[in-house]
Formats: structure tokens, C-alpha cells, sequence
């Protein structure tokens, strides 16, 4: 039977039957009260069947009847319908009783309920619920209980078919309920019955509890599986899980048999509710049970309040596992089981698969709710997605399996709670502008390298784009945009096709509120590295700086298909042209000025070459690129490609000049110790000490051969 803990959550409507028997025994002691009943109405009967069969006088006959308990009984005298029987054992054959049970039954179908002289209960009945209750209490005694399963077929058919007949009897007697000849009878086996459902709902209830330990098994013989907490929106975790068997109820083919045959005992007697309420119970802890198994753990909305990040962040993983597999396993398993006990009653099983459901939902809504509710940042936004396309496309599937009614309420929930996401994630992006103006660091970084939040805010927004279909419902159907309404009166619809086609075109197309966010953070970005360039007081190191700034922006985006679609060819192309002028800019302040020195303007006078002019000409060459070589060598240019791509571009605009003027004019100075004073490089060495510019470590100023 039910705790009372268990009692106190049983709605009005499906209160189990120790209510009903309840009920019954304060109607029995009322009329206990106002009645006296003979001895052969309410015979003393004694624990065990076989002292109740001595307490029976007379031969079981069937004229054998239970008297009028209006009938005066004076003080001192026995019913004369006692004394006249004989004492005799009661009849020990249950099939013989059975027989006259129902023909009994059948005869009181047949009597008309308006008529007045309604025929005395025959004792036989008496006899039967004697024997029925000898049966039950070898079963269900408190001492040594005898689980359904360690029956008999042939126990277990006889008893559901004693149990069959009592619930016939007590439903064709409780049509007399107005005749008072009845009224103990009708009590009497009404009793019994009770007494028998007892037994049957604690054996349906731990026959539905038995599939833990087929599970139990299953569990030790496989490993669990692991789980991926990683925040990165492109783990593998994401994926739909596979199907597992510990997901689905697991009871073997003679217990569902069992379960089968117990639910129709129950509903056939009349306990529908009660039956209904024991597979509820015990369906939705098992539900539980497998959502405590698969890592997700029930909280309430202040406990996800309080919960860290990274803890939350796990509970998202779990519930986004679990939530994916309510529609293709654990509901359908459900379906499936519930079919399978109440095949004969549909309506039980779609009632009791959609309170299950409906049920199983709710918690996990209120836990996506809860998250909802919690404080927005950044590094929540992915997860957030996460939940908002589960809401979007699961909840759809699960329609099949509930009622219209719960399908309105479910899909009002989901869309507000997706709407609660919506808001956040909008909010979100308006905080990472708010991030990007708010970075105004004053100390530049080293090197000319690429600056944090260059590398934070690429990242973010390639992640995001991943979403890209996500986040432009998202955009299109939660955000307000304040604009000006076209003569037409339309609003933005999205196509990214023709977005696309347009593109190719380079064709002006209306770009959707999504793509126009994402255009609004590149440009507060490009805005901050213009205004973190302006920190270097060397122009070359600044121009080193927005180009690798730039060129990481570029490779991310050309490495992503959503944010490239997103940004388009042409801001592609604009992006490209403005890292060639750094690039220019940079040679000309740089590689320019050196070769400078290189300007024949000035050596020869009268067509003679000055040699003190020459001279300062090497001098400050080999200056200017010692100090060149010194400094560059710390800077960073860490994108391979860009790298090279500056060398090559140096060697070939600083090398043929070099070699050029030095073919030229070398041979002025004086072979031996002038030569090696004033020509301190030869080509090779230029080219040699170009290579080592850029990687971050400082290096010799003005390494030659040997």
C-alpha cells in the first residue's frame, strides 16, 4: 500500500481504495447503530478459514438465507433460522460456490429494482467470501507475504478469478444498496474485494518497480558514458546522443504479462484511479531515476540562481542530452509500455503517457526557465542558443503524444521562455558593444602584436555565426528596430539566397538585423584598434600593429562560411585594400628612409665621386639598418603568410638597390681595412638579417658573414 506521505499527494478525484474503505466502515458503524442484526446476518468470524468453518451451523443449502435484521430479537433467544440448522463443515469446493455465485448473479440481474419483495441473501455467499478471505490472507500475510511473481499460473489464475467474481457480486448486490436486507452483505464483500485489491495494487506496484534491477544489471556489465563540459559552442556534445538501453523500461516478458493481467483486475474492479495512480507514480520516479542517471540533477530556480557558471554550464549539457532524447526514446518507450499494460483501454494509456509527459516537461521548463532568469554574460550566450533551438525544434515532435489542451499550454511556455532567451541574447551583444567602446587601455601591446581583444571578439563572433540561423530568428522576431517605414510598409524579410546571389553581384541588398549587428561590432572594433594604433610613436610599429589586427580579422572570417556570408564580399574586399596601405605605409617609413641613403644625389662633382659623401652615404646606411634590425627583430608579425609576405617584399625593394649602389661605388674606397669600415654588408647579409625581422626576439644588430 501507499505511505501516507504518498496518500497526502493523491488528488481527490483518485483517492486509493483505503479512503473508499474508510468510507465504508463508518456507513457500516452508522448503521451498526441504528440496526440489530441476528446471527445469521453477521456471523462471528474468526481469523483463519478454518475456525470460521465451525462457527457455520447447518447444512449449506440453497434456501439457506440471511435473515431481516428488522426482526425483533429478545433478550435471551436465538434466530429460529439458526437453531434450525445443522451443524455441518463448510462445503470445502471453491468451483462448486463459484457456480452458485454466479448463477446468483445472474439471477439478480434479472430482478426488476422497483420490485418490493426482493429474495433473502443466501449463506452460501458467506461461505465464499470465507474462502475468498483464507486465499488472500495466505498470499498477502503480514508474516511471510507471497510475491505475484512465485505464483502459480494456475494460483494466479484462480485468485484474478475469485477476484473477478467478488468485484461481479459486490457490483450486482450494490444495485439493492436501497433494501436493508442487503446492507451487510453488500458491506461484507465489498471488504473482501478491497482486501484483495490491496494485494494485487503492492504486487502491480512492485512488478512496475522490478525494471531497476534489469537496469542495474545492464549498468554494471557497460560503462558509463562520459560527459563533455567544454563551453566551446563546437564540441561534439551537442550532437544528439545515441540511444541507450538503460533509457527505455526493461521488464521481462512474464512480469509485463503480470503487469497486463493485474491493471485489468484492478479497472475491471472497479479501482481505475487507484490503478492509474500506482503506474503514474511509479513511471515518473523511473523517468526521474534515469534523468538522475544521464547527470542531471533536480533544482530548483533560487538553487540555479546561486549555482557558479561552470557548474550551471554542466547542467545544461545534461539537460540538452536529455531533452533531445525525451521525443525519440524516453516518451515513445513510455507510449509503447503503457499500450502494451492497457491495450484494452486506450484512453488509460493515452491519459496516463500524456500525464507522464506533460510531467516530465515541466521539470525540465523549469529548470531552461531558471537559466533564463539568471544573470547575462558573455560567456553564456552559446549555451543559451543551445537551449533556445532545442525549445524550437524538440517541443514540435512531442505533440503526437499529448492532448490538444496541453499542446496549447506547452507551446505558450516554450515561447515564452525562448523569448526570456531571446532578450538575453540580445542584451548580450548590446553589452559586448558596450565592451568593445568601454576598452580604452592606454598601454599598447608589444611588438605591434594582435591585441586580446581583437582575438576575443573574432572568436565570439565566429562562434556566433555558427548560430547564424538561430540568431537571425532570433534578431528578426524579438528585436525592436526603430526605423523608418518604407513607402510599402514592409518589413525585412530574409533570404540567403539572395542574399548570397546579391552579394556575387555586388549589388546593394537590405541586410538583416543580425548582419546589421554584426556590422555594427566590426565597425566599434575597427574604431578601437584605429584608436590603439594611435598609441605607438613609431608610425612603422602602428602600421605593423593594424596590419596584423587586420590580417587576423581576415583569416578568421575567410575560415568561416557563416561569418563570411555575413560580412560579404565587398566588406571582404575594402577590409583587404586597407591592409595593403598599412602595408605601403609601413615601407614607405621604414625601408623608404634607408634607402634614402642609397641616393647617388650629391657623391660626384665634376664627375668625380666625393669620397666624404660617400662615405656618411654607408655610414648612415649601416646606421639606419643596424637600428632597423635591432628594433624589428622584436616585433611580431605572428600570421606565417603576412610574415613572409613583408620579408619578400622588403628583400626585393631594399636588396637590388643595395646591390646596385654598392657595385657601384665600392670599388672607390681602398681595398683592406677601408673596404671593411665603410661596406659592412654585402647583399647576402641584408638578406640574412631581413629574414630574422619579426619574431618577437631580440637579435645582434648587424650580423654579417664571416
Amino acid at each position: 500500500m501507499d505511505t501516507d506521505k504518498e496518500k497526502s499527494n493523491i488528488p481527490e478525484k483518485s483517492q486509493s481504495f483505503v479512503s473508499r474503505n474508510n468510507e465504508k466502515d463508518e456507513k457500516n458503524e452508522d448503521y451498526d447503530q441504528n440496526s440489530q442484526i441476528t446471527t445469521a446476518e453477521a456471523p462471528e468470524l474468526p481469523d483463519g478459514a478454518e475456525g470460521k468453518q465451525d462457527d457455520v451451523a447447518g447444512e449449506a443449502k440453497q434456501d439457506d438465507v440471511v435473515t431481516d435484521p428488522e426482526t425483533e430479537i429478545k433478550e435471551g433467544e436465538q434466530p429460529t433460522d439458526v437453531e434450525n440448522q445443522e451443524s455441518s463443515p463448510l462445503p470445502p469446493d471453491l468451483n462448486k460456490l463459484s457456480e452458485e455465485i454466479d448463477q446468483y448473479i445472474s439471477n439478480l440481474s434479472s430482478l426488476q429494482r422497483d420490485d418490493s419483495n426482493f429474495p433473502n441473501v443466501p449463506i452460501f455467499i458467506e461461505h465464499f467470501a470465507i474462502l475468498v478471505e483464507a486465499k488472500i490472507e495466505d498470499y498477502d500475510s503480514s508474516d511471510s507475504p507471497v510475491k505475484w511473481s512465485k505464483l502459480s499460473e494456475q494460483d494466479s489464475a484462480s485468485f484474478l478469478d475469485s477476484l473477478n467474481r467478488v468485484s461481479r457480486l459486490s457490483s450486482a448486490l450494490s444495485e439493492f444498496s436501497s433494501d436493508y436486507k442487503y446492507a451487510y452483505t453488500i458491506n461484507r464483500i465489498g471488504g473482501v474485494l478491497q482486501r484483495a485489491i490491496s494485494y494485487i495494487e503492492e504486487e502491480f506496484k512492485s512488478l512496475l518497480d522490478d525494471h531497476k534491477l534489469s537496469n542495474l544489471e545492464h549498468n554494471n556489465n557497460d560503462s558509463k558514458p562520459k560527459q563533455s563540459t567544454s563551453s566551446n559552442p563546437n564540441q561534439d556534445a551537442l550532437e544528439p546522443d545515441p540511444v541507450e538501453e538503460t533509457n527505455s523500461p526493461a521488464y521481462s516478458e512474464e512480469n509485463l504479462s503480470n503487469l497486463i493481467r493485474l491493471s485489468r483486475a484492478m479497472i475491471l474492479g472497479g479501482y481505475e484511479s487507484e490503478c492509474r495512480l500506482v503506474y503514474f507514480v511509479a513511471r515518473r520516479n523511473a523517468l526521474e531515476e534515469s534523468l538522475h542517471k544521464n547527470g542531471f540533477e533536480k533544482h530548483s530556480i533560487d538553487d540555479v540562481q546561486k549555482m557558479h557558471w561552470e557548474s550551471l554550464e554542466r547542467e545544461i549539457v545534461a539537460w540538452l542530452k536529455i531533452f533531445r532524447q525525451c521525443s525519440v526514446v524516453h516518451f515513445p518507450s513510455e507510449q509503447k509500455l503503457s499500450d502494451a499494460i492497457f491495450s484494452d483501454y486506450p484512453s488509460i494509456s493515452e491519459c496516463l503517457i500524456s500525464s507522464l509527459s506533460i510531467n516530465m516537461v515541466t521539470q525540465l521548463l523549469t529548470f531552461a526557465k531558471a537559466v533564463a532568469m539568471t544573470k547575462r554574460a558573455a560567456e553564456k550566450l552559446f549555451k543559451f542558443l543551445d537551449i533556445y533551438e532545442v525549445l524550437r525544434d524538440v517541443v514540435p515532435t512531442m505533440e503526437s503524444l499529448l492532448s490538444p489542451e496541453i499542446v496549447d499550454e506547452l507551446k505558450a511556455e516554450t515561447s515564452l521562455i525562448r523569448s526570456w532567451f531571446a532578450e538575453s541574447m540580445i542584451s548580450i551583444f548590446g553589452e559586448l558593444e558596450n565592451s568593445i567602446k568601454a576598452d580604452s587601455g592606454k598601454t599598447p601591446v608589444p611588438g605591434g602584436a594582435v591585441h586580446p581583444l581583437t582575438r576575443y571578439t573574432m572568436n565570439y563572433l565566429k562562434y556566433a555565426s555558427e548560430y547564424k540561423d538561430s540568431l537571425e530568428q532570433v534578431f528578426r522576431e524579438h528585436q525592436k528596430i526603430d526605423r523608418v517605414e518604407s513607402a510599402t510598409g514592409s518589413d525585412f524579410e530574409y533570404n540567403p539566397e539572395a542574399q548570397v546571389q546579391n552579394s556575387n553581384n555586388d549589388q546593394t541588398v537590405k541586410q538583416s538585423p543580425f548582419q546589421l549587428q554584426m556590422m555594427k561590432v566590426m565597425d566599434l572594433l575597427d574604431a578601437n584598434l584605429d584608436a590603439k594604433s594611435k598609441l605607438y610613436r613609431d608610425i612603422s610599429l602602428s602600421s605593423i600593429f593594424m596590419m596584423n589586427n587586420g590580417r587576423y580579422i581576415l583569416q578568421k572570417i575567410k575560415g568561416s562560411t557563416e561569418i563570411n556570408s555575413l560580412m560579404g564580399d565587398t566588406w571582404y574586399r575594402k577590409r583587404s585594400s586597407d591592409l595593403r596601405q598599412y602595408h605601403k605605409c609601413y615601407q614607405r617609413e621604414t625601408w623608404g628612409k634607408l634607402l634614402s641613403c642609397l641616393n647617388p644625389e650629391g657623391l660626384s662633382v665634376n664627375g668625380k665621386v666625393v669620397k666624404p659623401v660617400l662615405k656618411e652615404k654607408f655610414n648612415s646606411f649601416n646606421k639606419m639598418f643596424d637600428e632597423i634590425h635591432r628594433t624589428q627583430t622584436c616585433w611580431v608579425v605572428s600570421d606565417e603568410q603576412l610574415q613572409s609576405e613583408l620579408r619578400v617584399s622588403i628583400s626585393n625593394m631594399v636588396i637590388p638597390a643595395y646591390r646596385s649602389f654598392l657595385g657601384r661605388f665600392s670599388s672607390i674606397f681602398t681595398p683592406g681595412r677601408q673596404t671593411e669600415k665603410y661596406v659592412k654588408y654585402q647583399p647576402e647579409d641584408i638578406e640574412t638579417n631581413i629574414d630574422e625581422l619579426f619574431d618577437g626576439n631580440a637579435a645582434p644588430a648587424g650580423r654579417r658573414r664571416i
